[in-house]
Protein backbone atom coordinates (compact mmCIF):
# COMPACT_ATOMS: atom_id res chain seq x y z
CA UNK A 1 0.00 0.00 0.00
CA UNK A 2 1.11 3.54 -1.42
CA UNK A 3 2.15 6.00 1.27
CA UNK A 4 -0.63 8.63 -0.26
CA UNK A 5 -3.32 5.66 0.23
CA UNK A 6 -2.23 5.29 3.82
CA UNK A 7 -2.54 8.56 4.11
CA UNK A 8 -6.38 8.43 2.80
CA UNK A 9 -7.34 5.97 5.27
CA UNK A 10 -5.88 7.61 8.16
CA UNK A 11 -7.44 10.93 7.08
CA UNK A 12 -11.00 9.19 6.50
CA UNK A 13 -10.88 7.78 9.81
CA UNK A 14 -9.84 10.50 11.16
CA UNK A 15 -13.16 11.95 9.64
CA UNK A 16 -15.31 9.31 10.86
CA UNK A 17 -14.43 9.53 14.33
CA UNK A 18 -15.23 13.14 14.31
CA UNK A 19 -18.20 12.42 12.97
CA UNK A 20 -18.96 10.26 15.64
CA UNK A 21 -18.06 12.22 18.50
CA UNK A 22 -20.11 15.48 16.73
CA UNK A 23 -23.14 13.64 16.54
CA UNK A 24 -22.41 11.92 20.34
CA UNK A 25 -22.54 15.58 21.48
CA UNK A 26 -25.51 16.51 19.55
CA UNK A 27 -27.58 13.09 21.07
CA UNK A 28 -26.63 13.89 24.71
CA UNK A 29 -28.44 17.32 24.39
CA UNK A 30 -31.51 16.12 22.62
CA UNK A 31 -34.37 15.11 25.10
CA UNK A 32 -36.59 11.77 23.71
CA UNK A 33 -40.27 11.77 25.31
CA UNK A 34 -41.88 8.36 25.26
CA UNK A 35 -44.97 6.79 26.33
CA UNK A 36 -45.85 3.71 27.36
CA UNK A 37 -49.05 2.11 28.34
CA UNK A 38 -49.58 -0.27 31.03
CA UNK A 39 -53.20 -2.28 31.90
CA UNK A 40 -53.96 -3.83 34.89
CA UNK A 41 -57.45 -4.86 36.21
CA UNK A 42 -55.78 -3.63 39.80
CA UNK A 43 -56.36 -0.38 38.55
CA UNK A 44 -59.90 0.51 39.62
CA UNK A 45 -59.56 4.40 39.29
CA UNK A 46 -59.11 6.61 37.01
CA UNK A 47 -55.69 6.19 34.67
CA UNK A 48 -53.21 7.77 35.96
CA UNK A 49 -49.66 9.27 34.27
CA UNK A 50 -46.45 8.80 35.72
CA UNK A 51 -43.29 10.31 34.74
CA UNK A 52 -39.77 8.60 35.09
CA UNK A 53 -36.69 10.15 35.20
CA UNK A 54 -33.50 7.71 35.55
CA UNK A 55 -29.54 8.21 35.34
CA UNK A 56 -29.36 12.40 35.38
CA UNK A 57 -25.42 12.13 36.42
CA UNK A 58 -25.89 15.89 37.33
CA UNK A 59 -26.52 16.67 33.32
CA UNK A 60 -27.95 19.61 32.46
CA UNK A 61 -30.64 20.57 29.72
CA UNK A 62 -30.62 24.01 29.28
CA UNK A 63 -30.35 26.74 32.12
CA UNK A 64 -31.40 25.04 36.07
CA UNK A 65 -32.69 21.60 33.32
CA UNK A 66 -35.15 24.26 32.45
CA UNK A 67 -35.69 21.86 29.35
CA UNK A 68 -36.09 18.86 31.22
CA UNK A 69 -38.24 20.12 33.39
CA UNK A 70 -40.69 21.24 30.82
CA UNK A 71 -40.89 18.27 28.98
CA UNK A 72 -41.95 16.65 32.48
CA UNK A 73 -44.70 19.24 32.41
CA UNK A 74 -45.60 18.40 29.33
CA UNK A 75 -46.45 15.06 30.57
CA UNK A 76 -48.81 16.37 33.64
CA UNK A 77 -48.26 13.70 35.34
CA UNK A 78 -49.86 12.50 38.65
CA UNK A 79 -46.25 11.59 40.03
CA UNK A 80 -42.54 11.21 39.31
CA UNK A 81 -40.78 8.50 39.72
CA UNK A 82 -36.92 8.60 40.18
CA UNK A 83 -34.86 5.34 39.39
CA UNK A 84 -31.28 6.67 40.79
CA UNK A 85 -27.93 7.59 39.60
CA UNK A 86 -28.90 11.55 39.54
CA UNK A 87 -25.33 12.52 40.45
CA UNK A 88 -21.67 11.00 39.50
CA UNK A 89 -19.67 9.80 42.94
CA UNK A 90 -16.93 9.00 41.73
CA UNK A 91 -14.17 10.04 44.42
CA UNK A 92 -15.99 13.18 44.85
CA UNK A 93 -19.60 13.70 44.51
CA UNK A 94 -21.36 17.16 43.27
CA UNK A 95 -25.23 17.15 44.71
CA UNK A 96 -25.89 21.10 43.39
CA UNK A 97 -28.05 19.54 40.05
CA UNK A 98 -29.81 17.09 41.61
CA UNK A 99 -30.84 18.35 44.15
CA UNK A 100 -31.72 21.97 42.55
CA UNK A 101 -33.81 19.49 39.70
CA UNK A 102 -35.66 17.24 42.48
CA UNK A 103 -36.19 20.71 44.61
CA UNK A 104 -38.06 22.17 41.18
CA UNK A 105 -39.74 18.85 40.91
CA UNK A 106 -41.46 18.12 44.27
CA UNK A 107 -42.97 22.20 44.09
CA UNK A 108 -44.97 20.53 41.56
CA UNK A 109 -45.47 16.89 41.94
CA UNK A 110 -45.38 13.78 44.58
CA UNK A 111 -41.67 12.87 43.83
CA UNK A 112 -40.76 9.21 44.67
CA UNK A 113 -37.56 8.79 44.74
CA UNK A 114 -34.86 5.48 45.00
CA UNK A 115 -31.18 5.09 45.09
CA UNK A 116 -29.04 3.83 42.27
CA UNK A 117 -25.34 2.70 42.44
CA UNK A 118 -23.62 6.36 42.94
CA UNK A 119 -25.86 7.03 46.00
CA UNK A 120 -25.79 3.59 47.32
CA UNK A 121 -21.79 4.30 46.88
CA UNK A 122 -22.16 7.35 48.87
CA UNK A 123 -23.78 5.76 51.87
CA UNK A 124 -21.30 2.87 51.80
CA UNK A 125 -17.96 5.01 51.58
CA UNK A 126 -18.28 7.44 54.46
CA UNK A 127 -14.52 7.58 54.60
CA UNK A 128 -14.69 9.22 51.17
CA UNK A 129 -18.29 10.64 51.30
CA UNK A 130 -18.49 11.43 54.53
CA UNK A 131 -22.20 12.18 55.22
CA UNK A 132 -22.92 13.24 52.10
CA UNK A 133 -25.75 10.90 51.40
CA UNK A 134 -27.40 12.11 54.53
CA UNK A 135 -27.23 15.17 53.92
CA UNK A 136 -28.79 14.62 50.48
CA UNK A 137 -31.52 12.58 51.41
CA UNK A 138 -32.45 15.26 54.17
CA UNK A 139 -32.66 17.70 51.48
CA UNK A 140 -34.79 16.07 49.21
CA UNK A 141 -37.01 14.94 52.35
CA UNK A 142 -37.24 18.49 53.73
CA UNK A 143 -38.60 19.67 50.42
CA UNK A 144 -41.03 17.18 49.75
CA UNK A 145 -39.61 14.34 48.14
CA UNK A 146 -40.76 10.39 49.08
CA UNK A 147 -37.23 9.07 50.07
CA UNK A 148 -38.03 4.97 48.76
CA UNK A 149 -35.16 3.34 50.46
CA UNK A 150 -36.55 0.11 51.07
CA UNK A 151 -39.59 1.65 51.98
CA UNK A 152 -42.83 1.98 50.04
CA UNK A 153 -45.58 4.33 50.02
CA UNK A 154 -49.34 4.68 48.45
CA UNK A 155 -50.58 6.45 45.83
CA UNK A 156 -54.44 6.67 45.90
CA UNK A 157 -56.31 3.38 46.72
CA UNK A 158 -55.28 1.04 43.83
CA UNK A 159 -51.17 1.77 43.97
CA UNK A 160 -48.32 1.34 46.17
CA UNK A 161 -44.67 2.17 44.47
CA UNK A 162 -41.55 0.27 46.66
CA UNK A 163 -37.97 1.55 46.23
CA UNK A 164 -35.64 -1.06 46.41
CA UNK A 165 -32.05 -0.52 47.81
CA UNK A 166 -29.72 -3.91 45.78
CA UNK A 167 -26.94 -5.16 46.90
CA UNK A 168 -23.59 -3.68 46.24
CA UNK A 169 -22.26 -6.89 44.84
CA UNK A 170 -25.05 -6.33 42.03
CA UNK A 171 -23.22 -3.42 40.45
CA UNK A 172 -19.78 -5.56 39.91
CA UNK A 173 -18.22 -6.15 36.28
CA UNK A 174 -20.36 -8.56 34.25
CA UNK A 175 -23.09 -8.40 36.96
CA UNK A 176 -23.77 -10.33 40.36
CA UNK A 177 -26.31 -12.72 41.80
CA UNK A 178 -29.24 -11.68 43.98
CA UNK A 179 -29.99 -13.86 46.86
CA UNK A 180 -33.09 -16.06 46.82
CA UNK A 181 -35.75 -14.38 48.90
CA UNK A 182 -34.14 -11.05 49.08
CA UNK A 183 -36.39 -8.52 47.94
CA UNK A 184 -39.42 -9.98 50.48
CA UNK A 185 -36.89 -9.19 53.16
CA UNK A 186 -36.15 -5.63 52.71
CA UNK A 187 -39.69 -5.14 51.42
CA UNK A 188 -42.03 -7.61 52.55
CA UNK A 189 -44.77 -9.51 50.11
CA UNK A 190 -45.99 -7.18 47.65
CA UNK A 191 -49.33 -5.80 48.29
CA UNK A 192 -51.62 -8.08 46.35
CA UNK A 193 -54.47 -5.74 46.10
CA UNK A 194 -52.85 -2.29 44.38
CA UNK A 195 -50.91 -1.94 41.71
CA UNK A 196 -47.49 -2.79 42.50
CA UNK A 197 -44.60 -0.25 41.13
CA UNK A 198 -41.32 -1.44 41.91
CA UNK A 199 -38.41 1.08 41.36
CA UNK A 200 -34.88 -1.11 41.00
CA UNK A 201 -32.17 0.66 39.59
CA UNK A 202 -30.69 -2.94 37.65
CA UNK A 203 -33.23 -4.50 35.54
CA UNK A 204 -30.95 -7.62 35.41
CA UNK A 205 -33.18 -9.33 37.75
CA UNK A 206 -37.00 -8.93 36.11
CA UNK A 207 -37.67 -12.64 36.58
CA UNK A 208 -37.21 -12.07 40.42
CA UNK A 209 -39.03 -8.71 40.35
CA UNK A 210 -41.92 -10.23 38.75
CA UNK A 211 -41.77 -13.37 41.27
CA UNK A 212 -41.97 -10.93 43.91
CA UNK A 213 -45.28 -9.41 42.53
CA UNK A 214 -43.90 -6.39 40.65
CA UNK A 215 -46.83 -5.34 38.68
CA UNK A 216 -44.54 -2.99 36.68
CA UNK A 217 -40.63 -2.29 37.60
CA UNK A 218 -38.62 0.63 36.55
CA UNK A 219 -35.27 0.11 35.58
CA UNK A 220 -32.41 2.18 34.64
CA UNK A 221 -28.63 1.92 34.87
CA UNK A 222 -28.00 0.25 31.78
CA UNK A 223 -27.66 3.93 29.86
CA UNK A 224 -29.44 2.31 27.06
CA UNK A 225 -26.12 0.08 26.01
CA UNK A 226 -24.07 3.37 25.04
CA UNK A 227 -24.66 2.98 21.69
CA UNK A 228 -27.72 1.35 19.86
CA UNK A 229 -27.34 -0.94 17.09
CA UNK A 230 -30.71 -1.53 14.64
CA UNK A 231 -31.85 -5.28 15.81
CA UNK A 232 -29.16 -5.78 17.98
CA UNK A 233 -30.16 -2.98 20.59
CA UNK A 234 -27.69 -1.73 23.23
CA UNK A 235 -23.64 -2.81 22.66
CA UNK A 236 -22.33 -2.53 25.88
CA UNK A 237 -23.70 -1.55 29.84
CA UNK A 238 -21.53 0.41 32.46
CA UNK A 239 -21.17 -3.26 34.01
CA UNK A 240 -18.83 -4.46 30.31
CA UNK A 241 -22.26 -6.61 29.52
CA UNK A 242 -22.09 -6.73 25.74
CA UNK A 243 -25.70 -6.60 23.63
CA UNK A 244 -27.61 -7.13 27.12
CA UNK A 245 -31.53 -7.91 25.82
CA UNK A 246 -32.53 -5.62 28.93
CA UNK A 247 -30.75 -2.03 28.12
CA UNK A 248 -34.04 -0.14 27.06
CA UNK A 249 -37.19 -0.11 26.55
CA UNK A 250 -40.54 -2.09 27.53
CA UNK A 251 -40.31 -5.83 28.36
CA UNK A 252 -43.65 -8.02 29.46
CA UNK A 253 -43.73 -11.44 31.41
CA UNK A 254 -47.44 -12.12 29.77
CA UNK A 255 -47.61 -15.68 31.86
CA UNK A 256 -47.58 -13.31 35.46
CA UNK A 257 -49.04 -10.37 33.71
CA UNK A 258 -45.60 -8.15 34.83
CA UNK A 259 -44.22 -5.30 33.19
CA UNK A 260 -40.15 -3.92 33.17
CA UNK A 261 -39.44 -0.41 31.62
CA UNK A 262 -35.84 0.33 31.28
CA UNK A 263 -35.35 3.93 31.25
CA UNK A 264 -32.07 4.67 28.64
CA UNK A 265 -31.64 7.11 31.00
CA UNK A 266 -30.68 11.38 30.96
CA UNK A 267 -26.68 11.44 31.46
CA UNK A 268 -23.40 9.79 30.98
CA UNK A 269 -20.15 9.25 32.69
CA UNK A 270 -16.93 7.41 32.52
CA UNK A 271 -17.88 6.59 28.69
CA UNK A 272 -19.35 9.91 27.72
CA UNK A 273 -20.98 8.63 24.61
CA UNK A 274 -24.34 8.82 23.20
CA UNK A 275 -25.42 7.04 19.46
CA UNK A 276 -28.38 6.15 18.29
CA UNK A 277 -29.60 6.26 22.38
CA UNK A 278 -31.38 9.91 22.99
CA UNK A 279 -31.52 10.93 26.70
CA UNK A 280 -34.88 10.05 27.52
CA UNK A 281 -38.15 11.02 29.43
CA UNK A 282 -40.14 8.19 30.11
CA UNK A 283 -44.02 8.61 30.37
CA UNK A 284 -46.02 5.55 32.08
CA UNK A 285 -49.90 5.65 31.62
CA UNK A 286 -51.21 3.17 33.90
CA UNK A 287 -55.02 2.29 33.37
CA UNK A 288 -57.63 -0.58 33.90
CA UNK A 289 -57.85 -3.15 31.40
CA UNK A 290 -62.09 -2.64 31.23
CA UNK A 291 -63.17 -1.44 27.98
CA UNK A 292 -66.20 0.47 29.68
Amino acid sequence: MSGFSKSKIIAGMGLMGAAFLLRSQYERNCLSTEEFVIRSPKITGKEKTFVFLSDLHDKEFGPDNRRLLQAVSGADPDAVFIGGDMMVAKGTADLSVSLALLSQLAKRYPVYCANGNHESRMRRETSRYGTLYEEYRQALEENGVHYLSDQRAFIGGDTAVYGLDLPDEVYRPGGGTLPEGYIQAVLGKADPGRFSILLAHSPCFFPQYADWGADLTLSGHFHGGTIRLPVLGGVMTPQYQFFYPWCGGCFRDSKKDRSMIVSRGLGTHSVNLRLNNKPQVVVVKVASNSIF
